[in-house]
C-alpha cells in the first residue's frame, strides 16, 4: 500500500517546468523593475508570477472525480504469461474534461505500460445516461514471476490548457492478480496407479466401484435406475441407490522445503520485491512441487500439502486447506496458495540449547497396504527437516524426494540411506525424465517386496 500513500502523496497541485521557469523569469523580471524603476516591465513581472499561481488554482478547482472498475481476463494468470487489464472509468464531475493522461499503478516486477494520453470524457449523466462520461480502457500485463501482486488504482494527471501546472489523483482501489507457478506437463506412467498398494487399489476401487467399496440410501427423485443396489432393495423392501464412500479416496503427501534453513543468509531479505528473482532455487522447488501436485489431482488423488517438518523453524507453514485438495476444483486452490507462498526472508535460526526433536515415528502396527506415497521437493533443508523425513520413512510408501541443485550432496545421502528414492532436478525441463525415472524405480522397489533394484 506505499505505492497508494505515495500517489495521493502527489495529489496537490504542482508546477510544472514550463511553470517553474516563467516564475523564475517574473521574479527577475520584477527584481529588474524595481531596480532600474520600469513600470512596463514590472507589468510582465506581474503576468509572470500570477498565470503559474493562476493555473494551480485552476487545477485545484478542476481536479477529477472519477470512478474506476478494473477486470482481469484471465482473472488468474499463469507465470510467463499473461493478461487483458480492461478497466472502464466513469466521470463523476458535472464538468467535462479533456487533455488528460492516465496510468495504472501496479509492481515494477510486472512491467506496467507508461503515460497515455486519456480520451475526452463528458459530464457526469445521472437521470439519462447516453455513454459519454463513460471511457472504456484496455492494456496487456506481463507476468513473468509468480505471487500475488496489486494492480491500481488509476493514476490521472491533470494539466491546465497553458501545461504550467499538473495534479495527480488516483482514482479506484487497486485488485490483486494472482500468478500461478509455471506447471510443466508429466507423462502418465502405469507405474503410478500399480507401486502405491493399498492406495491404489482405493484408486481401482473408486473408478470402478463394488458393492463393498459403496453405501445404499433411499431412492430420491432423479437418481439414474443404473445406480440402483438391488442386494440392498431386496433386503430393505423398498428401492436403494448405491452412493460412492468417500473416505476411500486415493491420498499423496506433498512435502515442500520452504524454511531453507540449510543457509546461512537469504540475499533476498532485504528486497522484498526482487525476493523471487534472486532465489531460483526456491522458485525451482514451487514449480516442481505445482507440477507434481497438478498431475496427481489429475489422476484421482487427494493432495495434502505440507512444508517440510523442521523443528529449527516451527514459523514454516504453508497456508493450504487442512483436509487436502481434491481432484475436482483442487488444481485451483492449490496453485493459488503456492502463488501466495512468500519467498523466504532469512535463515531459520536455532535458539540457544535447542534440541532437534525428529517426528514421531509410525507404531509398528502400520500395515504396508495403509501408507500414503509422499513426495518431498528440497532445496536446502536443515538437518533437523532432513531427519523428521528420516523419521517419516516408515509411514510412506513409496517415499521419492526431488532434490534441486542447491541441496547439499550430504543431504541426499543421508535420505538415500533412510531408503527415501533421491532424484535430482536442476531446471524445469528435466522434471518430466525425473519423474518417469521415479516412479519406474518405485514400481521395480514394489516388485522385490521394497528392495531397491539393483
Amino acid at each position: 500500500m506505499s505505492r497508494v500513500r505515495a500517489a495521493r502523496a502527489q495529489s496537490r497541485p504542482r508546477l510544472t517546468g514550463r511553470g517553474i521557469a516563467l516564475m523564475a523569469i517574473g521574479g527577475v523580471l520584477f527584481a529588474i523593475a524595481l531596480w532600474f524603476d520600469l513600470r512596463d516591465i514590472m507589468m510582465l513581472a506581474s503576468v509572470g508570477l500570477a498565470t503559474p499561481l493562476a493555473a494551480l488554482g485552476f487545477l485545484a478547482l478542476r481536479a477529477p472525480r472519477l470512478a474506476v472498475t478494473r477486470v482481469f481476463e484471465p482473472a488468474v494468470v499463469r507465470a510467463g504469461e499473461s493478461t487483458a487489464v480492461r478497466l472502464r472509468v466513469q466521470n463523476r464531475s458535472s464538468r467535462a474534461f479533456d487533455g488528460a493522461h492516465w496510468r495504472d499503478l501496479a509492481s515494477p516486477a510486472l512491467h506496467p505500460p507508461g503515460e497515455a494520453v486519456l480520451p475526452a470524457v463528458g459530464r457526469h449523466e445521472g437521470a439519462l445516461p447516453s455513454g459519454d462520461d463513460t471511457v472504456r480502457l484496455e492494456y496487456r500485463l506481463r507476468t513473468p514471476r509468480r505471487g500475488v501482486f496489486e494492480v491500481g488504482p488509476l493514476r490521472v494527471a491533470v494539466t491546465d490548457p497553458f501545461g504550467l501546472a499538473r495534479i495527480d489523483r488516483v482514482a479506484g482501489t487497486p485488485r490483486e492478480l494472482v500468478v500461478t507457478p509455471r506447471v510443466t506437463p508429466l507423462e502418465t506412467e502405469p507405474g503410478v496407479v500399480a507401486s502405491v498398494d493399498g492406495t491404489v487399489h482405493a484408486l481401482q476401487r473408486r473408478t470402478h466401484p463394488n458393492s463393498d467399496e459403496l453405501i445404499a440410501r433411499e431412492y430420491r427423485y432423479g437418481d439414474p435406475l443404473r445406480r440402483v443396489h438391488w442386494a440392498a432393495t431386496a433386503r430393505r423392501g423398498e428401492l436403494m441407490v448405491r452412493e460412492e464412500e468417500q473416505r476411500g479416496d486415493p491420498e499423496v503427501r506433498l512435502l515442500l522445503d520452504i524454511a531453507l534453513g540449510g543457509r546461512s543468509h537469504h540475499p533476498a531479505a532485504d528486497a522484498p520485491e526482487r525476493a523471487a528473482t534472486l532465489d531460483p532455487a526456491f522458485e525451482l522447488g514451487v514449480e516442481i512441487a505445482a507440477s507434481l501436485g497438478v498431475h496427481l489431482l489429475a489422476h484421482g488423488f487427494r493432495v495434502r500439502l505440507d512444508a517440510v517438518d523442521d523443528p529449527d523453524a516451527p514459523s514454516a507453514r504453508i497456508a493450504a486447506e487442512p483436509g487436502g485438495y481434491r481432484a475436482v476444483g483442487g488444481e485451483g486452490s492449490l496453485l493459488e496458495d503456492l502463488a501466495r507462498l512468500e519467498p523466504p526472508r532469512r535463515a531459520a535460526r536455532r535458539e540457544p540449547g535447542g534440541r532437534v526433536t525428529a517426528a514421531e515415528p509410525p507404531s509398528a502396527s502400520t500395515r504396508r497396504d495403509a501408507r500414503m506415497p509422499a513426495l518431498a521437493v528440497l532445496v536446502e533443508p536443515a538437518a533437523g527437516a532432513v531427519e523428521s523425513l528420516v523419521a517419516l520413512r516408515p509411514g510412506v510408501e513409496p517415499a521419492l524426494a526431488f532434490a534441486t541443485s542447491s541441496t547439499p550432496q550430504a543431504v541426499v545421502d543421508r535420505l538415500e540411506e533412510a531408503d527415501w528414492r533421491v532424484v535430482r532436478v536442476r531446471r524445469p525441463a528435466e522434471l518430466p525424465a525425473a519423474w518417469s525415472d521415479a516412479w519406474r524405480s518405485a514400481r521395480e522397489a514394489a516388485r522385490t517386496g521394497g528392495r531397491r533394484a539393483p
